[in-house]
């Protein structure tokens, strides 16, 4: 079993940055991939980014790339996401997830674990 505690999280003005974190609990295979996720009010959840556990390979949704990276720190058992140049359409929800296979899916059902999420938003 897998835990997922995600923070840092806010408020912040559009064109600043913010780093969100997601510190996992439990054991992390080589096969893991970790992801984060976003869902803004009424609107489906949708994919962010997301990178392996033991390999250097990343994958970014359209809207971030450039903007936002994702890392990980293997020895903290945490994966961290961070955002740069935000805009008021990243305004969200910030889910961080772990998938135990499918190599930087894309899509939600492929993750297994999740965490509670942590509130990201960009005011104008």
């Amino acid at each position: 079993q897998v835990q997922l505690v995600e923070s840092g999280g806010g408020l912040v003005q559009a064109g600043d940055s913010l780093r969100l974190s997601c510190a996992a609990s439990g054991r992390i295979f080589s096969s893991y991939t970790m992801g984060w996720f976003r869902q803004a009010p009424g609107k489906e959840r949708e994919f962010v980014a997301s990178i392996r556990w033991t390999i250097d390979r990343t994958y970014y949704a359209n809207s971030v790339k450039g903007r936002f990276t994702i890392s990980r720190d293997n020895a903290k058992n945490t994966v961290y996401l961070q955002m740069n140049s935000l805009k008021r359409e990243d305004t969200a929800v910030y889910y961080c997830a772990a998938a135990k296979y499918g190599s930087n899916s894309d899509v939600p059902s492929a993750y297994d674990y999740w965490g509670q999420g942590t509130q990201v938003t960009v005011s104008s």
